[in-house]
């Protein structure tokens, strides 16, 4: 069987790690790197053992994926010169700036029988994928994300840099239109939105709270799930799930007839099982998890939740003037 051949896009902080998990993975030839700072991209490739390239543009012969691991507003053209000459692309979240480029991501990629896979990492935390057998019908969400400041990920608001790891997550359990968006949220240390709040409302009832803040003197990353007769707890960072169910059985809860069950996961790799799971598609030619309808889905309902926050911070400017 050949070895697919996988190149990464944008070495620095996360895409260093993409190069990693490739250069080990069964089945795989990591054929290059490339980054803008030549020195890293040729450090990186000697220690795998690989080559480095300076444009993205020679790669585009030498592979038939890659990880397109670089700033959101590059994501497009990138992504574009690829799915144009039949290479299958792992785009990092957000997939793409706007609806508009998303959408003709989508369309080239189809006339080309190529796969977008977006890098929502959450959905292959082993937590989440767990929660596929308990959450049916969700009519109440809650979820908080939660992080210490960090340079990396100012250029975009905290609702495209975290929040949109639940966004993602919440409209795939709970696959229904939105009805409305009611957001708020502030800039406090860059010159984008720092912590933002979002309640949604779904057609088939459900309503959606989000929390996300970059910060935050701790992390968290955590969502509760309510549904008729249970209700679900997730904590991403520790793997652990706590279900509580009215099952008629009784237990020493303070709740008459509900049980508890608590599990744990062993720590797992999630990006590993991320990429994976895209050769397995590339190999495959199978749908990937998160598709490129995913991420524009998601990208959607982000961008409306910044309008929104934009919108009405533009009305009430003074927050900070007439004191």
């Amino acid at each position: 069987m050949e070895p697919i051949r996988v190149g990464v896009i944008g070495v620095g902080y996360l895409g260093k790690f993409h190069a990693e998990k490739y250069a080990r993975m069964d089945g795989v030839k990591l054929a290059g790197v490339v980054d803008t700072n030549p020195e890293r991209a040729e450090s990186i490739a000697k220690r795998l053992g690989t080559e480095s390239f300076a444009d993205y543009k020679d790669l585009i012969n030498e592979v038939d994926a890659v990880s397109v691991v670089v700033p959101t507003p590059l994501h497009f053209s990138i992504s574009r010169d690829f799915l144009e000459n039949n290479v299958n692309v792992l785009i990092e979240k957000p997939i793409t700036e706007t609806l508009e480029e998303a959408n003709a991501l989508i369309k080239l990629a189809d006339s080309h029988g190529s796969i977008i896979q977006v890098g929502h990492l959450e959905r292959f935390n082993p937590a989440v994928i767990a929660l596929r057998e308990v959450v049916d019908r969700p009519l109440f969400i809650e979820s908080h994300r939660l992080s210490f400041f960090k340079e990396r990920g100012t250029e975009v608001d905290v609702v495209l840099d975290l929040m949109i790891h639940d966004i993602d997550i919440i409209l795939n359990f709970v696959r229904s239109e939105l009805k409305g968006i009611h957001a708020a949220g502030v800039p406090v240390i860059s010159s984008r939105v720092d912590v933002a709040n979002v309640r949604l409302v779904f057609e088939n009832g459900c309503v959606a709270n989000i929390t996300a803040s970059r910060i935050s003197l701790k992390n968290m990353r955590k969502i509760r799930i309510f549904q008729k007769d249970t209700y679900v707890s997730v904590d991403y960072a520790n793997n652990e799930i706590t279900i509580i169910r009215q099952d008629g059985k009784g237990t020493d809860l303070p709740i008459p007839g509900m049980s508890l069950q608590r599990t744990s996961f062993e720590e797992a790799d999630s990006l590993e099982s991320e990429l994976e799971a895209f050769v397995r598609s590339v190999r495959n030619r199978e749908a990937p998890v998160v598709s490129g309808r995913d991420g524009r889905n998601a990208l959607r309902v982000a961008l409306s939740i910044m309008d929104q926050i934009e919108e009405t911070n533009k009305k009430f400017p003074g927050w900070d003037e007439s004191s």
